[in-house]
């Protein structure tokens, strides 16, 4: 794990701390964990607000959306070593079972290439073994600037 910041300057920890104060990543408490030359690592807490059929206890689809967008995109930046502004233009989810009740979820997003306008991701989200995840991802988001 690394705590310093990706080449050229981006730092994903200093960027979540923002995104935890404001608007959707904000409002559903996604946090900075860690990150390398090509991925991050964002945390989920397990919170009743999130959750999708109270009798479950299972946090709905839409914010472990939320959580794997993020992270996919994060992953991006810290690969490219600075912001930069884009839009997803698809995000493919694979649930694989229900997040467990109580648990924090974690999201690892990698993004794999780079090419002119369109970046590639993919990952995965857990709550608590990586090798029994929640979803994998795959997608590509698109430049717009």
């Amino acid at each position: 794990m690394s705590e310093a910041a990706a080449p050229g300057g981006f730092d994903p920890k200093q960027f979540m701390s923002f995104v935890r104060r404001v608007g959707h990543g904000g409002a559903l408490g996604i946090g900075y964990v860690a990150h390398g030359e090509d991925w991050a690592e964002l945390s989920l807490p397990y919170d009743e607000k999130l959750i999708g059929m109270p009798a479950s206890g299972i946090i709905a689809s839409g914010p472990i959306v939320s959580l794997m967008d993020m992270a996919t995109s994060v992953a991006i930046w810290v690969r490219l070593g600075q912001f930069r502004h884009q839009a997803t233009l698809d995000l493919r989810v694979d649930y694989l079972r229900p997040a467990t009740p109580g648990r924090t979820l974690i999201g690892r997003g990698e993004c794999y290439a780079v090419r002119r306008s369109v970046a590639f991701v993919r990952g995965i989200a857990h709550d608590g073994d990586p090798e029994d995840p929640v979803a994998h991802v795959t997608g590509t988001f698109m430049f717009t600037e």
